[in-house]
């Protein structure tokens, strides 16, 4: 082992952060309960597949600049979901510089701590990270996440009651971040890691979020 990697902060010392943006698309076919129940409710269908996308509007890794980059996930969880057992897999932003790529793996594998240290404890099989062509893209209420072939996914809000204003989950303890915006997919395709998974017209989130690891 040589000096330099002796030297070299070890991942869940590194203090990061990010915001940004979350969307996500799942299987259930009514708005997903595990943000009330913080994973202590079934999925609708008894188990849990999404996607997931992650527009980073300011970030940092250790000195790694993450502003401006974009993920993209791929989530299974077998049944409850706090009991663990999950599969995930990550896309990261061909733009990311080594550094940034290497911050981006330990944040969302968990190996980062912090906010998305859960990850190490619920994924019990980390499919791998690939760099991708990964565009997070906002036009009028719809978000759309592309990720080269693997993912094609648009969401919108739900409307509420009072015209032109979306239906927010508020003050939750979900890990993503406590408001949330119930929405749906007008398009969730998934094509990867041997998955062929079409979500459109199933449940749908976003979620500003503001997460952020050890030293923070």
């Amino acid at each position: 082992m040589s000096i330099e990697t002796l030297e070299k902060p070890q991942a869940g010392q590194v203090p990061w952060a990010i915001r940004g943006e979350l969307i996500l698309n799942c299987n259930c076919t009514v708005f997903c309960p595990c943000v009330v129940s913080l994973g202590a409710h079934p999925p609708t269908e008894g188990y849990c597949q999404a996607w997931a996308g992650v527009r980073i509007d300011e970030g940092h890794y250790g000195e790694a600049d993450l502003s401006g980059l974009n993920v993209g996930l791929i989530l299974e969880i077998p049944g409850l979901m706090a009991r663990g057992n999950w599969k995930a897999a990550a896309y990261i932003d061909e733009r990311a510089s080594e550094a940034a790529y290497d911050g981006l793996v330990a944040i969302f594998s968990g190996a980062a701590r912090g906010t998305t240290g859960l990850f190490s404890v619920l994924v019990s099989e980390f499919l791998g990270a690939e760099r991708a062509p990964v565009s997070f893209e906002t036009e009028g209420r719809a978000r759309r996440l592309v990720v080269g072939r693997a993912i094609k996914g648009e969401v919108v809000p739900v409307e509420g009651n009072e015209p032109g204003q979306d239906i927010v989950v508020t003050n939750t303890k979900y890990w993503m971040g406590p408001d949330i915006t119930v929405a749906t997919a007008t398009q969730g395709r998934v094509r990867a890691f041997g998955r062929v998974w079409d979500f459109d017209g199933r449940s749908a989130e976003i979620c500003q979020i503001d997460w952020k690891g050890p030293g923070r």
